[in-house]
């Protein structure tokens, strides 16, 4: 039983008012972003940007643990602290890649991939407690996502075609409208 409570009874080499600090920026980050998806009606949008962040936060605290825990002081364990972005990285791609669909000879959600895919970053990064850098990301982000989009519809650069990255709908082939493209 000792064993047990001692199993969970250690402390964290992250105060817990900081983990809840970093977690609560990945989720307002990852909801900014969220959002702008949500009101361009994309299919990753609010719940799934937030859940992207807070992952990669989790993983990033989780990591940092690791490092301290007294499991693994010793030298018994070699670590590369850049393995938790490898890993982040290939699992976000990994459900980025599911959003991305090719349809008549048109690339649709390019946009809200990418979008998962930063949110990822962006969860690393305030897991990791670099908050300065996933909030400048978030507003970059969010500039991106909004203003660009307006640009382009002002200049209309697809000249009315959709393409991997516009939110205007065209009519298809047939003369029925298209798929909202990401």
């Amino acid at each position: 039983m000792e064993q047990l409570v001692n199993e969970f009874a250690h402390p964290t080499y992250t105060p817990f008012p900081v983990m809840a600090a970093r977690l609560l920026l990945a989720t307002l980050f990852g909801a900014a972003i969220g959002f702008e998806r949500e009101w361009r009606n994309r299919p990753a949008g609010l719940r799934t940007h937030i859940l992207v962040c807070v992952a990669a936060a989790t993983f990033a605290l989780l990591t940092i643990e690791i490092v301290h825990a007294p499991m693994f002081e010793m030298g018994a364990s070699q670590f590369d602290p850049i393995r938790i972005i490898e890993a982040v990285t290939a699992g976000v791609a990994f459900l980025a890649a599911g959003v991305v669909i090719f349809t008549r000879g048109q690339i649709h959600g390019l946009t809200t991939g990418a979008g998962m895919w930063l949110a990822g970053a962006i969860g690393v990064g305030s897991g990791l407690g670099l908050w300065q850098i996933s909030l400048f990301t978030t507003v970059l982000a969010l500039i991106v996502l909004t203003f660009l989009h307006s640009f382009e519809r002002r200049l209309d650069l697809n000249n009315g075609t959709p393409i991997g990255n516009s939110d205007t709908p065209d009519e298809g082939k047939e003369g029925k409208p298209a798929a909202k493209p990401d």
